[in-house]
């Protein structure tokens, strides 16, 4: 019964956007834009995911400033930038690529999760005028209110976890607020969407459903981004709060793996989850073949092996530098604002405009033409708009259900913890 009522929903909803969309006026294109950054002013946007902050280990790079978009070296974000594209919240990923599954493997990646967070933590202690640290909605919206960034934490994989259950409170008091339980690589909590060494899909492990449970007593959201299918359904039956996608898109709109399905929309959005649209190219619409660019990316892989088993920080410095000079030579094909904001329409389509939201994983790969960084962020508000989207569905969309979600989480843990 539960989940015809639930169908009958989605449908009237559908029909609602639709018949939106179809009645909505048209703008000549100064008045859209002028509505459009009204209400993006307006409003608390928040991006889910960004991997910015590796960038911030560097000695000469520095986030304070404004880099030039486009630039070499420029990064997708800075605080400026920030500022000039209206983002008032963005989630800093820590991240560990998976390595060994050894002790001496978890020790040097719970020291790199380690020196993540200490230089998230510096950016606020350095440059406190304009941003502070958050580890809840309310946070978000107190330094809106004070024309400040609030900059949360993410951790992306669960590696630096290892197998030491008690290191997750302990990178919750350091303030991760989600943990994306894995990456390109299976690890001791669950099996990932693209592991190419074992192709069996073994899900959650036992040790896992103890990780997500902790999760759910600390008030830590569980991100399934990254994770295989099988771990998607495992991680919904073990969890006590709704889940996120922290940066996943439309596996039927693009197929690639990394994507959800709908029935795995569906059942996100009828556990009260929310999927955030990644802006990954290659996740947003399918790229052409590059024969070229394909036989430099494998002598690269030829030159330095496996980027889980490089342990010197310098070393992968210059393989991701080698890498961006790939693409800068053989570019990908990019996908547009329209490819993205398609992405949101299937979801609200399908299951309505409470489970979909925005996570741009820019420094990670996100780079879309027409909003390349985070200077340029308005313009998928313009898109919402043009597309006929209410303010209080865009709302919704650039932060609002996420926030709903958050508060569901640390609702569940103080019940837990009561």
């Amino acid at each position: 019964m539960k989940r015809i009522a639930f169908t009958a929903v989605v449908s009237i909803l559908s029909f609602s956007f639709m018949r939106l969309v179809c009645c909505a006026p048209k703008l000549e294109p100064e008045a859209l834009e002028t509505e459009s950054q009204a209400i993006h002013d307006r409003i608390l946007t928040v991006d889910t995911h960004c991997d910015t902050t590796y960038r911030l280990l560097s000695d000469d790079w520095d986030i304070g400033e404004r880099h030039e978009s486009g630039e070499r070296g420029s990064g997708k974000i800075d605080l400026p930038r920030m500022a000039e594209g209206g983002l008032d919240a963005e989630f800093f990923a820590v991240f560990v690529g998976q390595g060994e599954r050894t002790p001496e493997g978890y020790a040097r990646a719970k020291e790199r999760a380690m020196r993540q967070l200490e230089g998230i933590h510096q950016m606020c202690e350095k440059y406190p005028d304009l941003v502070g640290l958050a580890t809840s909605p309310e946070d978000a919206y107190r330094l809106e209110k004070e024309g400040k960034r609030a900059a949360f934490i993410g951790m992306e994989n669960g590696y630096p976890v290892g197998k030491d259950l008690s290191l997750v409170k302990e990178y919750y008091e350091r303030g991760v607020r989600y943990i994306t339980l894995c990456h390109g690589g299976d690890n001791d909590i669950c099996d990932s969407s693209t592991e190419r060494n074992n192709p069996e899909d073994n899900g959650l492990s036992d040790f896992g459903k103890e990780v997500v449970a902790e999760c759910n007593c600390l008030g830590i959201m569980i991100d399934i981004s990254h994770a295989s299918d099988r771990t998607f359904f495992d991680v919904l039956d073990a969890s006590k709060a709704p889940i996120i996608a922290s940066h996943s898109s439309v596996r039927a709109l693009c197929d690639h793996p990394r994507n959800l399905t709908d029935e795995m929309i569906k059942a996100l959005a009828a556990d009260g989850g929310v999927i955030q649209i990644c802006f990954v190219s290659s996740f947003v619409k399918t790229p052409k073949p590059n024969l070229e660019r394909d036989k430099a990316l494998q002598a690269l892989r030829e030159k330095y092996g496996s980027r889980r088993e490089i342990k010197d920080e310098a070393v992968l410095e210059k393989m991701r530098e080698e890498y961006m000079g790939i693409y800068e030579k053989y570019p990908r094909d990019r996908a547009t604002v329209k490819d993205l904001v398609d992405h949101i329409d299937h979801v609200v389509k399908l299951v309505g405009v409470d489970h979909v939201g925005i996570g741009t994983d820019f420094d990670g790969g996100g780079d879309i033409d027409g909003c390349s960084d985070v200077s340029e962020l308005p313009n998928i508000t313009a898109e919402l708009v043009r597309r006929g989207y209410s303010e209080e569905e865009i709302r919704k969309i650039w932060g609002e259900n996420f926030m709903r979600v958050f508060r569901a989480v640390i609702e569940v843990a103080q019940k837990i913890q009561d």
